[in-house]
Order: C-alpha cells, then structure tokens, then sequence
C-alpha cells in the first residue's frame, strides 16, 4: 500500500464515521462535552439554577392558589383589612 492509498483509506474511514454518527443522531457538541473538552461555565450554571429555583417557588404558589378553595384567600384578604383599618385608625 503506497502513502497515497493510505490517505485515501484514511479520508474514507473520516467520511464513514461523519455519516454513522449523523444517522445515529450525535451532534459534534455532545460528543466534545463527552471527551470534555468544553470548559464549564460554573456562572452560567448558577444563573440557571437561581432561575429554575424562581419558577419552582412560583409554582408552588400558583399550585397553593388553585388549590385553595378560596376559603383561606377570603379570610387573609378580610385579615388584611382589618389590618389596615386599625392602622388607619391609629393614625387618626
């Protein structure tokens, strides 16, 4: 075999694998975080997190409204009033 098949072979074996792993669905990306050859983004990662805890906390509220059968939502709503009814009279 001389160096020019040799080349030839190689360059067909790049091809074939370039077209393996495109059918098989594995992007260049994944495949650097694989080897890790990406560097990690700690700040990136934090800011996400803060984000996703945010939308957690949220739910939790949205899901504790939607449950509440406004029983609980009358009787703060009412507390609140009464609240800033003595302050108002506090003041006067």
């Amino acid at each position: 075999m001389n160096p020019f098949e040799f080349v030839i072979a190689v360059l067909f074996m790049v091809f074939a694998f370039t077209i393996i792993r495109h059918k098989l669905g594995i992007p260049v990306r994944s495949m650097r975080e694989m080897r890790g050859d990406l560097p990690v983004n700690d700040a990136e990662n934090a800011r996400l997190r803060g984000q996703v805890q945010q939308l957690q906390d949220r739910i939790k509220v949205l899901e504790r409204i939607v449950t509440d059968r406004g029983a609980e939502t009358a009787a703060q709503i009412e507390a609140l009033r009464d609240r800033d009814r003595i302050a108002e009279e506090d003041q006067a």
